[in-house]
């Protein structure tokens, strides 16, 4: 695939902001490529705490929902959490869960089935949750679409506080949107027009405890008991993918700290089964390991199996319990493996493999994983991409976009043709009649206004770097930046012209390229390849032909000249420290 790589050039006083903040200039150009820019900016990026989170009360409505939770806590009114099945969810339900028991409240968390019911609060959880004699109903994750259901429920009399993070529903006619919310007691979230909080990428688990915080508050509850939720939002906000800038990185950098001294046994139960280290932890961990772990209980089974180790208080059942969910991940994997690989033989041999977006249709992919399997597809073509499954009233399917298209105003243009659909610019869900997907396909690629240039991955480099700027100290200093993810990717570094002295593939599963190499300095290094290692061969061997390739993989003297983005890292094997770079990404020069 053609990538487009460009050098940040954007300008500061780059030696006077490391003098002033006690790092490198390199770390200073960094921060200014992350838009930080401003002595308090600057300040809480590198050492912000939860001092620094925003108060919650100028959210729209919180102190009305506060003020209808503590009445029904204080009459001993049942109250239903309404929850999603994802780990937004999940741990959103867990925050709002605990908090409302510890202040005494009659409690229960209910969420509805990804493959019966589909997304957000339904008939079924409002019918059962009024049979037991549910009077409140608080939705985390979900509810700012759900205008019928809750209009139901009010039917019923029960009162229903919204907690939602979504996008607002809208119609638009003539150019004007006007936005649909629904009946409810109380919504609280950012994304509301007229919602004066200023910061509006909070994940549902982060709208639940600002809730939380208020109500704690009140309460007169000690800070650190409501500390301890930050864990929980924490998980959530890395794996709902959020952009991790302004409070979202200080919930994740708070939450950390606290997750690697966590009490909780079904947290250190997970771990333990995916053998990592507390202590260890970082946003990676979360986003690659822990996250999907609990996420694959709602895609696979329920969810309810991944809220019932993170209440379990037994080690024994917890770590039963955990194996029972990295097991049922690991299922997943495969599962998502032969979907991706049955949809790229679809596409390959299509009459519409050059659309400029893709819609796949899987017969036999389970639907929970079409997401999964649109992300690698949309990694691999670098392209919007839908993939459908089928459904019990037709098919659904799961959408996911790169930068330059905004996947739920595409499907707004088409809801003529929908039966159900939601979600925001980089991913949607939508169900709709097998017999319209063509006329979908046809309408989607019509409307939308993709250029050549918008199918080129941009590569943004943050700063040109021989090999001998690297040192355990630098390496250490890069923490400062942590944690990494989507808004705050992990600092990108180049060099063009590197020698590849010697080259060989390790790892149980032979997917590690690991190689010697020399920069013009004539500094050498050990570099890793983490990506496809049979097509980064195959590339080099196209470039350079077989005897060179060969030659590198004996060590012998070559004529291989690559360029690479590296991030550097600290090796240690067996006692001995040694820095090493990663390589993201390769090009031959010459």
């Amino acid at each position: 695939m053609r990538e487009q790589w460009k050098i940040y050039a954007k300008k500061a006083d780059f030696n006077k902001i490391a003098q002033q903040y006690g790092i490198t200039p390199v770390l200073a150009r960094i921060i200014r490529n992350r838009d930080i820019v401003g002595e308090q900016e600057i300040e809480t990026y590198l050492h912000g705490s939860v001092e620094q989170l925003l108060s919650p009360y100028q959210m729209k409505d919180i102190e009305k929902a506060v003020f209808l939770i503590e009445k029904a806590i204080k009459k001993q009114v049942r109250i239903l959490v309404a929850s999603d099945y994802d780990d937004d969810g999940i741990f959103a339900s867990m925050i709002l869960y605990e908090a409302i028991k510890r202040l005494g409240g009659s409690v229960t968390v209910d969420m509805p089935s990804r493959v019966k019911e589909g997304y957000g609060l339904n008939e079924r959880m409002i019918d059962e949750a009024f049979e037991n004699g549910v009077g409140m109903i608080v939705t985390c994750d979900n509810g700012i679409a759900a205008t019928e259901a809750i209009a139901y429920a009010k039917s019923l009399g029960i009162i229903v506080v919204v907690t939602d993070h979504h996008e607002v529903p809208f119609k638009e006619e003539m150019g004007i949107r006007s936005y649909i919310l629904p009946n409810a007691d109380a919504i609280v979230n950012p994304k509301q027009k007229d919602c004066n909080y200023p910061f509006k990428g909070l994940c549902g688990a982060g709208v639940a405890y600002k809730l939380v915080q208020v109500l704690y508050e009140n309460a007169k509850l000690p800070l650190e008991e409501l500390y301890r939720f930050l864990e929980y939002a924490a998980i959530a906000t890395v794996a709902d993918v959020m952009d991790l800038v302004g409070e979202n990185r200080i919930i994740v950098k708070e939450g950390l700290k606290r997750l690697r001294k966590t009490n909780n046994i079904g947290l250190l139960a997970i771990m333990e089964a995916n053998k990592l280290t507390p202590s260890q932890l970082n946003s990676y961990h979360i986003g690659f390991i822990i996250g999907p772990a609990f996420n694959a209980a709602g895609r696979l089974e329920t969810a309810q199996m991944a809220v019932d180790l993170l209440r379990e208080t037994d080690s024994n059942r917890a770590r039963q319990m955990a194996v029972e969910l990295t097991e049922l991940n690991n299922r997943r994997k495969d599962m998502t493996a032969k979907g991706v690989e049955d949809a790229v033989q679809i596409i390959e041999q299509s009459k519409w493999k050059n659309d400029r977006i893709l819609l796949v249709y899987l017969k036999d992919c389970h639907e929970s994983i079409a997401g999964i399997i649109a992300g690698r597809l949309r990694e691999k073509y670098y392209r919007p991409v839908y993939v459908f499954t089928d459904a019990e009233n037709g098919i659904k399917g799961s959408g996911r976009s790169i930068e330059a298209y905004h996947m739920f105003e595409g499907l707004i243009a088409c809801k003529d043709l929908l039966d159900r659909f939601g979600g925001h610019a980089m991913a949607a869900g939508l169900s709709l009649k097998k017999e319209n997907l063509e006329l979908l396909r046809k309408r989607l690629n019509q409307d939308c206004i993709l250029n050549d240039e918008d199918f080129i991955p941009k590569v943004m480099i943050d700063v040109p770097m021989p090999l001998s700027y690297i040192s355990e100290a630098f390496i250490q200093q890069l923490q400062y930046l942590e944690p990494f993810g989507k808004g705050n990717p992990k600092p990108l570094f180049a060099r063009q012209h590197f020698r590849i002295l010697s080259a060989r593939v390790i790892g149980k599963n032979k997917n590690v390229c690991k190689m010697r190499v020399a920069d013009t300095d004539g500094m050498t290094m050990d570099a890793l390849y983490f990506g496809d290692v049979d097509q980064f061969l195959n590339d080099m061997e196209r470039e350079y032909g077989t005897d060179e390739i060969q030659k590198v993989m004996r060590g012998a003297a070559n004529q291989v000249d690559m360029a690479f983005t590296y991030y550097p890292t600290i090796n240690e094997f067996r006692g001995i420290r040694s820095t090493q770079i990663v390589v993201q990404n390769y090009c031959r020069i010459g």
